[in-house]
Formats: C-alpha cells, structure tokens, sequence
C-alpha cells in the first residue's frame, strides 16, 4: 500500500464509528501489511459479539505475527486481554477474542472457504484496504 493509499485508510479508520479497541486492532493490522481488513458490526445481529474484525495474511508465519502485534498492541495502549485465543499452531485461521469484538486473521485460502463476510452479509460492513 502506498503511503498516500495508506494515509486515505487511516482517515477513514478514525472517521468510523468504531469503538476504540477495535480501531486499534485495525489500525495495528493495517500497520503490519495485513490485508483486506474488514469489520463487521454484529451488534444486534448476534449474541456472540458486537463486532468481527477479518484480514488476511500472506503465510502463517504472517498469521501468527499480526494476531500477536494486536495482542501486544491491545494490552500495551488499551490494557485489554484477550478472553481467549485459537489457531496459532496451523496459523490458517487464528481468532482473539475480546468479547465485544473478535479478531479473525486468516490464510487466503482459509478465508475463502470460511467466508465471514458472506454469513453475516446483513451486517454493517467497514472495509479498510485499497480497492474495495
């Protein structure tokens, strides 16, 4: 992403209407080259959480690397720990979960076969990547 791509981004990022905790995840996935983040607002729409936020990375060792940047991020700026955790030994698709939002960082591969954004197409959707 170039630099003026990037700058667009993250005015749209601090222009939502977000809670906090999940603009710092974004903004931290984002600063780690992760790609096609995507939040989706379930609030409403699902007891599970109020928000999901999905992004891709490019191998599992990337994987692996974003979900822990959002976890050191979290807890160093916000102090938020997350309930639990999941997937990092494949790295496919690795889940944080901080109750009111969940951060799912997949494969490619994974994401499609999953496809998170196709299951909740009813909910508010924030699409924070060049190109869409």
């Amino acid at each position: 992403m170039k630099k003026d791509e990037f700058a667009r981004v993250m005015d749209d990022l601090h222009k939502s209407r977000i809670p906090g905790g999940v603009k710092k995840a974004v903004e931290t996935l984002l600063d780690k080259k992760a790609e096609n983040v995507t939040v989706l607002k379930l609030k409403g729409r699902s007891e599970m959480t109020d928000y999901l936020v999905v992004c891709s990375g490019n191998s599992a060792r990337q994987n692996k690397a974003l979900a822990d940047a959002v976890r050191d991020t979290l807890k160093k700026n916000l102090h938020l720990q997350p309930l639990g955790s999941e997937g990092e030994v494949a790295a496919e698709w690795i889940l944080v979960d901080y109750v009111d939002f969940i951060v799912n960082v997949f494969s490619a591969e994974w994401r499609k076969k999953y496809s998170l954004e196709k299951l909740w197409m009813d909910a508010k959707r924030y699409d924070f990547s060049p190109g869409f």
